[in-house]
């Protein structure tokens, strides 16, 4: 577990999620790769949004995105809030950073407009996990904590020897530490 030290290394003034952050205690980064729309560190279109496991099995992430995802005015794209609860959803069905999980289901619900250019928070936790199989509750919540939108998915693990020919170290899937 990381254990988030004073002050709390985010690239910018984030007072919302340093104050989030530390009120959960003892965190873990965990992994992204390269080229993945959400996470991808080296992808120029990523949203570049980094994902915590907590001690209490949540997946968390705190971000902000700029008006290059914004559908109407000032509102995050739907295709982007989708991507996101999708992505985090998965991660809080995988048991370890070596599995991969494609997603078989993901139903959504858009309870407000999701702002652009405001803190915002995505947790999501496993709702049950049979076999390959695991299906994760998301959400999207404002700095006051208003649910703006919520998913729940089914995610099939993929197996092994597929894992083995995607090369997860090719696609340079691995944890980065947070930037200063």
């Amino acid at each position: 577990w990381l254990y988030l030290p004073d002050p709390l290394p985010c690239g910018r003034e984030c007072y919302f999620a340093d104050r989030y952050i530390r009120s959960r205690g003892w965190m873990k980064r965990l992994a992204d790769s390269s080229n993945c729309f959400v996470c991808g560190r080296d992808n120029p279109c990523s949203l570049k949004i980094a994902f915590y496991l907590e001690e209490s099995g949540e997946v968390v992430s705190h971000f902000q995105l700029s008006d290059h995802y914004e559908g109407y005015p000032g509102i995050m794209h739907g295709g982007v809030i989708a991507a996101i609860l999708d992505e985090i959803c998965g991660r809080a069905v995988t048991s370890h950073e070596d599995e991969f999980m494609v997603t078989s289901r993901l139903e959504l619900r858009y309870r407000k407009p999701v702002p652009i250019n405001q803190d915002l928070v995505a947790k999501a936790r496993r709702i049950s996990r049979k076999g390959r199989v695991g299906i994760a509750h998301g959400e999207i919540l404002d700095s006051q904590g208003t649910l703006l939108a919520e998913a729940e998915g089914v995610y099939v693990q993929i197996p092994e020897e597929k894992v083995k020919e995607m090369d997860p170290q090719r696609s340079g899937w691995r944890v980065e530490p947070d930037e200063n």
